[in-house]
């Protein structure tokens, strides 16, 4: 029980995190932008983003840019989303993915020349980190090129992302579109708590003007969220099976237990005991082996994953699952309830068999063989 809820809670927030990385926890953006590739620029004056940096869920706030283009070599072409980003971008999603290279270095002063590209694109168009690379854009029915050097080089597993999107200079996308330093495409949030994202959300849509939209992650990337929110079920479906495997063999352990000692609980009827007293002596003996059972469990459990959550040597086809080894994930609070759990149905459970005490006659049981 403890290691499917750890895959699934760990499965959970891989791909929240990963989804995040790429857009944020909320995304500001124009209404006439329609999720667009190449979208209409909304004014960071119309924001307000200092009232917004002060609700107490909001960890930062990051203008970017999009605009769709071609990487072209000698051999391949490949469509992608540049996204332009700042110097106030924080860069700690792609530092962890990063597989070689460096990240871009974006100070403000002049666009930098510097872009983050994905192994899957590198894989493509075969390229590497300190390699020069041209990029072309569709800017007012023209064709305008621009020569980037991969810095670094990344991979998240979301091949969905992996395959699209470059990093570089937001400066590059304001002098294709001939925007002002103060338009950008968009504006992305990252919150503390993401059980709270629903009410920030509500609380940022409130504070920017009637022409603008804030949508959460949840709203952008609704079929990654749906798919992950299916695994639920099957977590569920998975907790209820081992509950009642774990029943049966409860109580035929106490059947077993009781057939046993026959003589014994007729012996102690004819000295006057009570079926009551009785019941309890084999509820608690019974208690005893699941108490003994879950220590066992969760220490094989705990230990499971810990050492998956350390070494990740259960693998995944990344292609399928957007991860190469299976994730795990599990607080206090899931140990406790699953404990309590177990031994709040075991004690239940045990109520069942231990009723055949009151029908055990102590005549025909001192004389049973």
């Amino acid at each position: 029980m403890l290691i499917s809820i750890a895959v699934l809670k760990g499965f959970q927030f891989q791909i929240r995190d990963k989804v995040s990385g790429f857009g944020g926890h909320i995304q500001i953006s124009g209404f006439s932008s329609n999720l667009s590739l190449d979208p209409q620029p909304i004014n960071l004056e119309e924001i307000n983003i200092s009232e917004i940096k002060q609700l107490s869920n909001v960890k930062a706030v990051e203008p970017f840019g999009l605009k769709a283009g071609i990487l072209k070599t000698s051999e391949q072409i490949h469509g992608v989303i540049l996204k332009g980003v700042d110097s106030s971008f924080r860069w700690t999603f792609f530092e962890e993915k990063l597989t070689s290279g460096k990240l871009p270095v974006i100070r403000g002063n002049g666009p930098s020349n510097e872009i983050l590209i994905s192994n899957k694109i590198a894989q493509l168009l075969h390229l590497a980190t300190g390699d020069d690379l041209r990029m072309y854009f569709i800017t007012e029915n023209a064709t305008r090129g621009r020569k980037f050097t991969i810095s670094g080089i990344y991979s998240t597993g979301l091949a969905e992302f992996d395959e699209s999107y470059v990093l570089g200079d937001i400066g590059h996308i304001r002098k294709l579109n001939s925007w002002s330093p103060n338009q950008v495409s968009g504006v992305e949030i990252l919150i503390s708590d993401f059980s709270k994202l629903d009410e920030t959300a509500s609380e940022v849509y409130h504070l920017i003007g009637y022409e603008l939209n804030a949508q959460t992650i949840k709203q952008l990337y609704p079929q990654i969220f749906d798919w992950v929110e299916i695994q639920d079920v099957n977590v569920v479906i998975i907790l209820i099976l081992m509950v009642l495997v774990s029943g049966i063999t409860i109580i035929s352990t106490l059947l077993i237990l009781i057939l046993e000692h026959t003589r014994n609980i007729g012996l102690l009827k004819a000295l006057g005991a009570s079926n009551a007293s009785i019941r309890r002596i084999f509820i608690m003996a019974s208690l005893y082996i699941a108490l003994y059972g879950l220590l066992w469990g969760n220490l094989l459990g705990l230990g499971l994953i810990g050492i998956q959550s350390i070494t990740g040597f259960i693998p995944l086809p990344e292609e399928s699952y957007f991860m190469s080894s299976v994730p795990v994930s599990i607080g206090w609070l899931e140990i406790v309830a699953v404990n309590a759990g177990v031994i709040a149905i075991s004690t239940l459970l045990m109520l069942i068999p231990s009723m055949i005490v009151r029908f055990i006659s102590p005549v025909k049981a001192l004389r049973f063989e």
